[in-house]
């Protein structure tokens, strides 16, 4: 199945075009943090719905400690419940330092520690499906995806996939419409 991610980044989006487009799924940002709200979340997903497509979520971690990733998931659910939508796909966490905020904040980079604070977000979702987003080296470096036992989005924009897990994010520059989307495929 062919999929995109989608945020407030994507700005308006003309879900005529994504489901033209041979599009199966979506993958939703909940938002950031402790308390950065994605505005888009519930009208990406309730648009994608009505035009077919299923839908997961995702949401961006700040989490310097397995707390903070406690304190993440809750705000998580609570904007998934509020939103009042159905998710037929997982919720990813993405625990990536994209912005470099984790490096400026003396975040401990160790396997353990990363996995650990996976681990603490995964359980504090429940009963919410929950999965690990990143990148292939981070999956390979810093998170112990194989023991967290959770669906796994590998992000690697290049020809193969090397996790080959539950999803891949296979490029960031899926053109639907005039506009640039990431792309992903769902292994089902």
């Amino acid at each position: 199945m062919k999929g995109i991610n989608v945020s407030t980044f994507n700005g308006e989006i003309n879900w005529c075009d994504v489901r033209d487009a041979g599009i199966d799924f979506a993958i939703c940002r909940t938002g950031y943090g402790k308390n950065g709200l994605d505005e888009t979340f519930a009208r990406n997903v309730n648009d994608a719905h009505s035009h077919g497509l299923i839908c997961g979520a995702y949401h961006y971690s700040y989490a310097l400690t397995p707390q903070d990733a406690i304190t993440e998931a809750l705000f998580c659910k609570r904007i998934i419940a509020e939103a009042g939508v159905l998710l037929e796909l997982p919720v990813f966490f993405d625990m990536e330092d994209a912005d470099g905020y984790k490096a400026r904040h003396g975040f401990s980079f160790t396997r353990h520690n990363v996995t650990n604070i996976c681990r603490a977000f995964i359980d504090s979702i429940k009963p919410l499906d929950c999965g690990v987003y990143a990148s292939c080296s981070w999956l390979e470096d810093w998170i112990d995806w194989q023991e967290l036992g959770v669906p796994v989005w590998n992000a690697q924009w290049s020809g193969h996939d090397d996790i080959r897990a539950f999803m891949w994010q296979f490029t960031d520059e899926m053109l639907i419409g005039g506009k640039k989307f990431d792309g992903n495929i769902l292994y089902r």
